[in-house]
């Protein structure tokens, strides 16, 4: 989440001109923030923003490098009317996502379209101007649920599908159609609508091609897992033949599962925000997120690990946590993988590991 506040102390600020019920003016949560932890230094560069994760990514080298970039990349459009909050960051801020060799931005989330569909299409021109790829959203429905294709040296291919569902705040009307920008929107979690992405995806996986499925869905706080969700994620693995599900829109980690050797993740929290001076969830422990490197084998798509790397935002920078909420990430990992039989170990580096039955 790299708009508003986070926009503002990157070197191109937009226009802080906000459209909330009760902050009018982005920069008032930079004010926020810092009164919790001191003055951020603005305006920072770049690579300011991934701090401690870009040595974490260096060192570990991934094939590939997504994340669900939930703002738009705007500076035109306006403003989507009767939506209470509304993300952009400036199009000049996309070395921002850059610094970290960002290949691949899904786009299906409750925010792509927060300035229109003008600013929808600035956005995707943005993206694909900077050589990121792009799904889950587009010009039209084609475009939005088409997938992203990402080749892998001498490994194969990493087939990314971008999915939204209303549960996340996804508003029905941003539902891209055959000659409407919008987004690739689920119209529900039954096991048709997977049969149906197993039709649009038949064919397209090849040998050696890993399939992941992207899904923006639930609520903001609480660790529940609705039984639709566990159902669809499931359906997505038996029909799509889909090898990971990416879950995300809550703002802190949810419970991990692993079926039939596939890994899913319900919510993957969030990686960075704006939230760091806004009260009223801490229980949820926001600050405190995860880097998942997992490890697939791509002859069958099967999970042959999973390590994560615990971090937390603090003067809008990703930083290394501590011991104590390594720990407290460990315990709240384990307490919500006991019902899909997944479990966390703290490795020497303090980097957590996944275990299942």
């Amino acid at each position: 989440m790299t708009g508003r506040a986070v926009d503002q102390v990157l070197p191109h600020p937009g226009d802080p001109r906000l459209f909330e019920p009760y902050v009018r003016d982005a920069r008032r949560y930079v004010q926020l923030a810092e009164a919790v932890n001191g003055p951020i230094g603005i305006p920072v560069d770049f690579a300011y923003i991934w701090g401690d994760a870009l040595d974490t990514l260096e060192r570990l080298n991934p094939d590939i490098r997504l994340v669900n970039l939930e703002t738009a990349v705007t500076v035109g459009g306006a403003p989507w009317p009767e939506k209470g909050i509304h993300y952009r960051m400036h199009p000049r801020n996309l070395p921002a996502i850059s610094a970290a060799d960002i290949q691949c931005c899904i786009l299906a989330n409750n925010h792509v379209l927060d300035w229109g569909y003008g600013g929808l299409a600035e956005t995707l021109n943005s993206l694909r101007r900077a050589g990121i790829a792009t799904t889950g959203a587009g010009n039209n429905m084609a475009q939005a649920c088409a997938p992203a294709i990402l080749d892998v040296p001498n490994k194969g291919r990493l087939i990314v599908l971008g999915l939204g569902h209303g549960s996340s705040g996804i508003p029905r009307g941003w539902a891209a159609q055959p000659e409407r920008p919008g987004v690739c929107l689920l119209t529900d979690l039954s096991k048709r609508t997977a049969e149906k992405i197993a039709q649009r995806v038949s064919g397209l996986k090849q040998e050696g091609d890993v399939l992941l499925a992207s899904i923006h869905w639930g609520g903001n706080w609480g660790y529940r897992v609705p039984d639709d969700q566990r159902r669809f994620a499931q359906a997505l693995i038996d029909e799509a033949g889909v090898d990971l599900v990416h879950g995300h829109s809550s703002h802190h980690v949810k419970g991990i599962e692993v079926y039939r050797g596939r890994l899913i993740l319900y919510g993957c929290g969030d990686f960075f925000n704006d939230y760091e001076g806004i009260g009223g969830y801490e229980e949820f422990r926001g600050d405190l997120s995860l880097m998942y490197f997992p490890t697939l084998d791509p002859a069958s798509g099967r999970l042959t690990g999973l390590r994560m790397i615990p971090t937390q935002v603090k003067q809008f920078r990703v930083n290394h946590a501590a011991e104590k909420d390594v720990r407290w990430l460990r315990d709240r990992l384990d307490r919500e993988g006991k019902r899909f039989g997944t479990r966390v170990e703290i490795a020497p580096d303090n980097s957590l590991r996944l275990l299942w039955d």
